[in-house]
C-alpha cells in the first residue's frame, strides 16, 4: 500500500509534469507556421480558381420537366407544391450524357462546372441515404444522375463544385415551406431544428466523402444567421475533408469569394476574388418560352469586362427535364470555345487589366505584367489608343494570328516625364469576327502615369 506522504509526493509530480506539457504545447503552439495539418496558404487554395476564369454553372432538376422558376413556382404560389412535385414523373433524363455535356463544357473553354445537387426544393440528383426525395428513389429516371457527371468531369480535367441549397422547402422538418407558410421557429422548437441540421450536415459529408469537390456553391443562407445554420462548423467540417476546397460567400460570411449574381459589377470589386454568376437568358432553368438569349458578342463583352476586373464568370446553361442541352444554348458554348480557344494566352492564368481611363476597354495582364492584353470591341476604324504607358513598346501582335502591328507615341515632350499617347494601327483585316484581341509587350513590368497632366520640368 501507498503512504499519504507517497501519494502526496506523486500528487506533486503529476501536477509538475502536466504543468510542464501545458507549457510545452503552448510553446509549441506559438511557433510560426504551427498550425493545424490541414490549413493551406490561401493564396496556394485559390490559385486554379483566380487562373480558371470561366466556369459553367448548371440549374438541373424537376423544374426543367414543365419549365417553371426552380423552387420559386411553388415557393412564391404560382403552383402548388402537390402540382410541382408531380414533375417526377417526366424527370427521365432519357437522353441525358454527362460525356457530352462535359465535352462541351471542355471545349467552351471553361476550366471548371458548377452543377446543383439539390435546389431549394430539395430534390437530390443522387443516391442519398438522407430521405428519399431523390433522383434514384423519386423520379422517373430512377437512377443517379450526379456521380457520372462529376466522373466526367474528372476524366476531361475540370474542376468540380457542388452547388447545394440549405434550406429544404420541402424537408417536413425545415422551418420555411413556401412564402406564407412557416412551419416553426429554431428557437420555439430546437429539437425538431436539430433534426433537420442533421440532415443537412448528413448529405453535406455524404456529398464530400462522395464526390471531394473542389469548389462547393452554396445559396439561401438569407433563411438564417451563421449561428443556426453553424456555418463555422460545416465549414470546418468541409474543411476536415479537403483542406483545399473552396467556398463560396453564401455560408453567412464563412465562405472565400464573393458571389455577386446576375449584375455585372460596374466598379470594380475590392475582394481578392469573386466571381459573376449569369445566365444566357433570362432563367436558370430550362424554360421553353424563354428565348431572349445575349447575343454571343455580348457574352463575351460581359466576360471580358470581368477578367479585366479580376473575377470568373460562372455562365449558366439549364438541361431539360429528358437531359438534353437546348440547341441555343449549345450553340452559345461552341461559339465561346472557339473564341477562347484562339485568345487563351490573354484569358487563362492571366491577372487584372490597367483602370479603364488608360485604355476604353477591357484589359489583362500576363502574370509577370509584362504584356499587356487589349481586347478591343468592334470596328476601331484603323486605330486603338493607349494612355498614360511609361513604358516602352517591345512589340504588339494580334492574338491567335501572329500578326505584328506598329505605333507611333504622340505628344512626348523631352522637358516631361508625362509619356505621351500611344497610337496602335489596326487594319481591318486582322479583325476577329467577335472581339479582337492584341498582345503589347512592354520593357519591364507595366508602369502607369497616375498623374494630372503634363508639367514643365525642363525647357
Amino acid at each position: 500500500m501507498t503512504s499519504p506522504l507517497q501519494k502526496n509526493i506523486i500528487q506533486i509530480a503529476l501536477n509538475k509534469l502536466t504543468q510542464l506539457g501545458l507549457l510545452t504545447l503552448l510553446f509549441l503552439t506559438s511557433l510560426p507556421g504551427h498550425a493545424q495539418n490541414n490549413a493551406q496558404p490561401e493564396e496556394e487554395k485559390m490559385q486554379w480558381f483566380q487562373d480558371a476564369k470561366l466556369g459553367i454553372f448548371i440549374h438541373w432538376g424537376l423544374y426543367a420537366v414543365k419549365g417553371i422558376d426552380e423552387s420559386w413556382s411553388f415557393f412564391n404560389g404560382y403552383i402548388s407544391h402537390n402540382d410541382y412535385l408531380k414533375q417526377t414523373n417526366g424527370f427521365t433524363a432519357k437522353n441525358y450524357d454527362p460525356v457530352a455535356w462535359a465535352d462541351l463544357i471542355k471545349k467552351s473553354g471553361a476550366r471548371y462546372s458548377v452543377i446543383t445537387s439539390k435546389h431549394h426544393d430539395g430534390f437530390a440528383l443522387w443516391d442519398s441515404k438522407f430521405g428519399d426525395f431523390n433522383a434514384k428513389k423519386a423520379s422517373a429516371a430512377k437512377r443517379d444522375v450526379l456521380s457520372p457527371f462529376v466522373n466526367a468531369l474528372r476524366k476531361e480535367g475540370l474542376k468540380v463544385g457542388i452547388y447545394y441549397s440549405l434550406p429544404d422547402w420541402s424537408y417536413q422538418d425545415y422551418t420555411h415551406h413556401t412564402r406564407d407558410s412557416m412551419r416553426y421557429k429554431p428557437a420555439d422548437d430546437p429539437k425538431r431544428w436539430n433534426t433537420f441540421l442533421n440532415y443537412y450536415q448528413g448529405q453535406l459529408k455524404e456529398l464530400s466523402k462522395t464526390y471531394n469537390p473542389d469548389l462547393w456553391w452554396f445559396d439561401g443562407d438569407w433563411e438564417h444567421s451563421s449561428a443556426e445554420w453553424e456555418a463555422p462548423k460545416v465549414r470546418q467540417m468541409l474543411l476536415d475533408r479537403n483542406p483545399g476546397t473552396i467556398i463560396n460567400s453564401r455560408l453567412q460570411g464563412h465562405g472565400d469569394y464573393a458571389t455577386p449574381e446576375q449584375g455585372m459589377p460596374v466598379t470594380r470589386p475590392k475582394d481578392n476574388y469573386w466571381e459573376l454568376c449569369m445566365t444566357m437568358n433570362n432563367s436558370w432553368g430550362y424554360q421553353k418560352n424563354d428565348h431572349d438569349y445575349k447575343s454571343l458578342d455580348q457574352l463575351i463583352g460581359i466576360f471580358t469586362d470581368v477578367i479585366s476586373s479580376g473575377g470568373n464568370l460562372l455562365l449558366d446553361i439549364g438541361p431539360k427535364g429528358d437531359g438534353s442541352i437546348p440547341k441555343e444554348q449549345e450553340e452559345l458554348l461552341t461559339g465561346l470555345g472557339r473564341w477562347t480557344q484562339k485568345h487563351k494566352e490573354a484569358i487563362f492564368d492571366t491577372s487584372a487589366g490597367i483602370p479603364k481611363e488608360h485604355f476604353y476597354g477591357p484589359t489583362t495582364l500576363s502574370k509577370d505584367k509584362s504584356i499587356l492584353y487589349l481586347f478591343v470591341k468592334g470596328n476601331p476604324k484603323g486605330e486603338i489608343v493607349l494612355r498614360g504607358i511609361k513604358n516602352k513598346i517591345n512589340r504588339i501582335w494580334v492574338v491567335g494570328d501572329g500578326t505584328k502591328l506598329s505605333h507611333k507615341v504622340v505628344g512626348k515632350i523631352y522637358w516631361s516625364h508625362y509619356p505621351g499617347i500611344k497610337y496602335i494601327q489596326v487594319p481591318d483585316y486582322v479583325l476577329d469576327e467577335n472581339m479582337t484581341v492584341l498582345a503589347v509587350l512592354l520593357d519591364g513590368k507595366i508602369d502607369l502615369y497616375r498623374e494630372d497632366g503634363s508639367v514643365i520640368e525642363s525647357n
